[in-house]
């Protein structure tokens, strides 16, 4: 045979020999199958950021739309309140979070109509992710990675219309001391500083404020709130009646003097006639009147509020109880909602108002002074309907 026929005959052999093929084409493969698995990675790891970038964009707006409705911060600082809490969600997954919030922008909107104050927040963030693996071998380096969310905040206007009346305690335990100091100049020159404690009744009317402050804010031109007040200790004082915002019971609690026993019966049957009283036209009279000024019904509230335990009867049993737990189970009955809250009260007090409250959210124990401001700002804002809710 010859040389050309050997070798033909050898590259004729080659040719249809299959053994090698399986490895030859693994090593084609290889690279590309390890390429997209790297790709794929990216892709995952892109879309896991985006979400991640989406959360902490959506909770810096109602973090900044909740604040700025709660007067934490205003429409000058949010933009700086809303960056910086992005930053701080998003430090746990990138790391440096300088561009982050250097690319972060927010915006924050004021709307104020007779229904009060409400805030429109924007957040939009974005940042550069490095990519890895085939991304990088066909020319991608890196991805942006970019969310935006919108809140609406305030006041709702649904249902603003609110009637309110406050039954407050002012027994002689409501003299004692807290333990929330103050400070105050003394000496004979006024050359000192010296310490004081706050007693019951003043954290009292500082705990009332705060609820009238929520109110005020959510109706600030007096057309959507009526509130009303009456004291009580052993008796029932002359209240101050249901009329339009919350002046005539911000004078008559800071007017209040800590003296004598705990009976919160009568007190609770003002509050309730008050808030159901009849017109000359024999029509509910807070009804008429709120439907008079806005087309609204009105949501009722008593807010009963005590440090103590009703003391016994004349003689000797509980019917200071019976009668205002009756009285609590007539307002109930009649849609009235009853927040309660025991102030630093002995646990016959506690059940009391865990009885007439509506709910248990509805009842508060208030074992500190910052305890007491907190609930009364906390049932400030939830009379007054105040909500916060993503839009996008």
């Amino acid at each position: 045979m010859s040389t050309f026929q050997a070798l033909k005959s050898s590259l004729s052999r080659l040719r249809n020999d299959r053994h090698g093929n399986f490895g030859i084409i693994s090593a084609v493969l290889l690279p590309v199958t390890i390429g997209a698995g790297a790709l794929a990675v990216d892709i995952t790891n892109a879309a896991m950021a985006k979400h991640q970038l989406q959360e902490a964009s959506d909770a810096a707006a109602l973090a900044t739309a909740s604040a700025l409705a709660d007067g934490k911060i205003d429409t000058t600082t949010a933009s700086a309140f809303a960056k910086d809490f992005v930053a701080g969600q998003m430090a746990n997954f990138i790391g440096d979070t300088t561009a982050l919030r250097n690319a972060t922008t927010a915006t924050a909107t004021k709307t104020t109509s007779s229904g009060g104050a409400s805030y429109s927040v924007s957040v939009s963030s974005s940042y550069s992710m490095d990519l890895s693996g085939l991304a990088q071998v066909i020319g991608f380096k890196t991805t942006n990675i970019g969310a935006a969310s919108e809140t609406a905040s305030g006041y709702s206007e649904k249902q603003g219309s609110v009637s309110i009346f406050l039954a407050l305690d002012k027994s002689g335990s409501m003299g004692e001391l807290t333990t929330t100091t103050y400070s105050y100049t003394c000496g004979r020159n006024n050359n000192k500083t010296c310490t004081g404690y706050y007693t019951k009744i003043e954290a009292l009317k500082l705990a009332v404020g705060n609820l009238t402050a929520e109110l005020d804010k959510a109706d600030p031109t007096h057309i959507y709130s009526r509130t009303g007040a009456v004291a009580y200790d052993i008796k029932t004082y002359a209240e101050t009646a249901l009329a339009w915002g919350t002046s005539g019971v911000t004078t008559y609690v800071n007017a209040l003097v800590a003296a004598n026993g705990t009976n919160s019966s009568g007190a609770m049957n003002k509050a309730y006639t008050s808030l159901t009283a009849l017109n000359n036209a024999g029509n509910d009279n807070e009804t008429a009147l709120h439907q008079a000024k806005t087309q609204q019904t009105p949501k009722k509230y008593i807010v009963f509020m005590t440090d103590g335990d009703n003391n016994n009867d004349p003689s000797g049993g509980r019917s200071y109880d019976t009668l205002t737990k009756d009285t609590c189970n007539t307002a109930k009955s009649k849609g009235i909602e009853i927040y309660t809250v025991a102030f630093m009260a002995p646990e016959n007090g506690q059940a009391l108002l865990k009885y007439c409250a509506t709910d248990d959210n509805h009842y508060f124990k208030a074992e500190s002074m910052s305890d007491l401001l907190s609930a009364f700002k906390e049932i400030g804002a939830k009379t007054s309907n105040q909500t916060t809710r993503l839009i996008n």
